[in-house]
C-alpha cells in the first residue's frame, strides 16, 4: 500500500472518511509532522524523504514545484491533486482506490495526478 502525506488544504472529512473506509492507511497529515504553512518545495522534500506521496487540492503551485524537482532529477514520490468540485465521498471514493490498489512506483516522478480531472501540462515555470 503506499504512503500518503495529506496538504493542509485537503478537507477533514475527506481525510477522516478515507481514514475509516480504510482503517490501514498509510496516512499523515502536514500538520501531523510539523509543516503547517511550510512552502510547497519544502513539503515536497520531506514527502521525498518520507516516500509519501502527496494528496492536494493546490494545482496551482504545487505541481509547478514537484515538476521543478522532476526536471531537477531529485526524488519524487508523486502528487495527487484533487479536484476541488468533487463532492466530500467522490474524493474519499478516488483515494481509497489509489491507496488500495496502487504501489509506490506507479506514481515515482510523477508530477501530477489528478484524480477525476485530466492532468494539467507540465509547467513551463524556471527550474
Amino acid at each position: 500500500m503506499i504512503r500518503l502525506l495529506i496538504d493542509e488544504d485537503v478537507h477533514g472529512d475527506i481525510v477522516e472518511g478515507l481514514r475509516r473506509r480504510l482503517p490501514t492507511v498509510d496516512l499523515l497529515r502536514v500538520q501531523d509532522v510539523g509543516l503547517s504553512n511550510t512552502p510547497d518545495r519544502d513539503i515536497l522534500q520531506w514527502a521525498a524523504s518520507e516516500e509519501r506521496i502527496v494528496v492536494s487540492v493546490d494545482k496551482k503551485t504545487l505541481p509547478v514545484d514537484a515538476w521543478n524537482r522532476v526536471a531537477l532529477g531529485l526524488p519524487m514520490p508523486g502528487v495527487a491533486i484533487l479536484r476541488t468540485v468533487l463532492s466530500i465521498g467522490q474524493a474519499i471514493r478516488e483515494l481509497e482506490l489509489m491507496a488500495a490498489i496502487g504501489c509506490a512506483e506507479d506514481f515515482r516522478n510523477l508530477w501530477s495526478i489528478c484524480l477525476s480531472n485530466p492532468c494539467p501540462t507540465p509547467p513551463s515555470a524556471p527550474v
